[in-house]
């Protein structure tokens, strides 16, 4: 039941990833919003991320992660039956702030739950409780378009929706009590993470990640439409080309990582990153445009998981706020880049080009970071921070 409603809650998290990117050409519609406006929408929503995502950890870790993913549910509902009748720009900032920060909460809730099923194969789990990051981000757009029109009120309602059944499902689920730190220890509980130079490295790789990750949810669907592909044709692209990727890549590297070292399959998939995201910005039809979107969420996929689990593995007690902290940076990077986004494309909509160049430069540099991490002597070879290590050498790394 643990693991089912991780599962749940990191799907409402993908609902949610992909939410603003399936409305925006609506809401650019309805409300006469350029590009830059939209970019501060996306701004909006992640001050909100790192709202959540800089206290959830510490609170969940004190309280226990059933209050944490109650409070993030709950604030997701609310903000979307907000931006369903928002009458204005303002409201829509209101409703986008408080729906990053119900995110945020859930995805440091549901990831840190998904650490508690097992020690030994941490990675693979994790890889497939994110599975359902993808499925929430293929729903969104894939319902909006084919069932719903694209009508962005009508998606914030169904939203809505599963939100308040997800938040009846948590109420009724038994979740495990917070552990204590053990009592003088240097390095255990809450404040001893921040002391270990190995946490701020995983969080800058977290931080381009997410960049890169919400620069295709919030602005591929605009961008498609950019060059010429059919709303109803780029909300599908997102939803069974990006999401589906993510969801498959997914599935496909949890095995793998049982066997792997997690820091290799990061390098690898940051490689592919740089590659795809690349060529993406190259498409013009929508059949060439399909395919590269697709491999773009399956190079996408193992990132952000398997970096969590590396970081869970480091991190054996106060591993809340560790994923907390690393989240909170990660949505630093959707805060930083989306407005970077929107004012390099500017106020003409074929100039969304130029803006989206940015993810295939961090993917880049994950790589070159990942590089280093490898080389380090922080982390040892057969590593420390991999599936197959004993907890309680993991717990000395860093």
């Amino acid at each position: 039941m643990l693991i089912f409603a991780a599962c749940v809650a990191i799907f409402v998290y993908g609902m949610v990833s992909s939410m603003l990117g399936t409305i925006n050409p609506g809401l650019a519609a309805k409300f006469h919003l350029d590009n830059v406006q939209m970019g501060y929408l996306a701004l909006a929503q992640g001050v909100g991320f790192v709202i959540a995502s800089v206290s959830g950890g510490a609170l969940m870790d004190r309280n226990g992660k059933k209050i944490g993913l109650l409070l993030g549910l709950g604030l997701v509902a609310a903000a979307l039956f907000l931006l369903s009748n928002a009458p204005g720009y303002t409201a829509i900032i209101v409703a986008m702030v408080g729906l990053g920060i119900g995110a945020g909460i859930i995805l440091t809730g549901a990831n840190a739950l998904g650490s508690d099923v097992s020690e030994s194969k941490r990675a693979a789990v994790l890889n497939f409780l994110n599975v359902f990051v993808g499925l929430g981000g293929l729903a969104t757009p894939f319902v909006a378009g084919n069932l719903l029109s694209g009508d962005a009120v009508r998606v914030a309602y169904a939203g809505a929706i599963i939100t308040s059944a997800t938040f009846v499902l948590h109420v009724l689920t038994k979740m495990p009590t917070p552990v204590r730190a053990v009592s003088g220890s240097r390095s255990a509980g809450s404040s001893g993470v921040f002391r270990r130079p190995v946490l701020y490295v995983l969080a800058l790789i977290i931080f381009l990640y997410t960049a890169c990750e919400f620069g295709i949810w919030n602005w591929l669907v605009k961008y498609l439409i950019s060059r010429g592909i059919p709303e109803s044709s780029a909300l599908n692209i997102l939803s069974l080309g990006f999401a589906l990727g993510l969801l498959l890549g997914r599935v496909a590297i949890a095995p793998v990582l049982i066997k792997i070292r997690p820091l290799n399959v990061v390098l690898g998939a940051a490689a592919l990153m740089a590659i795809t995201t690349y060529s993406v910005l190259q498409v013009y039809d929508l059949k060439t445009a399909a395919i590269a979107v697709f491999c773009t969420g399956l190079a996408m996929a193992p990132v952000f998981p398997t970096t969590l689990a590396v970081l869970a593995n480091i991190f054996q007690q106060g591993t809340a706020t560790a994923i907390g902290f690393t989240i909170t940076c990660g949505f630093t990077g959707l805060t930083v880049s989306s407005p970077i986004i929107g004012w390099l494309s500017g106020p003409d909509p074929k100039g969304l080009g130029a803006g989206l160049m940015v993810l295939p430069i961090f993917s880049v540099v994950i790589v070159g970071i990942t590089v280093l991490l490898l080389r380090s002597k922080a982390v040892p070879d057969g590593s420390a921070i991999g599936s197959r290590t004993p907890a309680g050498v993991a717990a000395k790394v860093g």
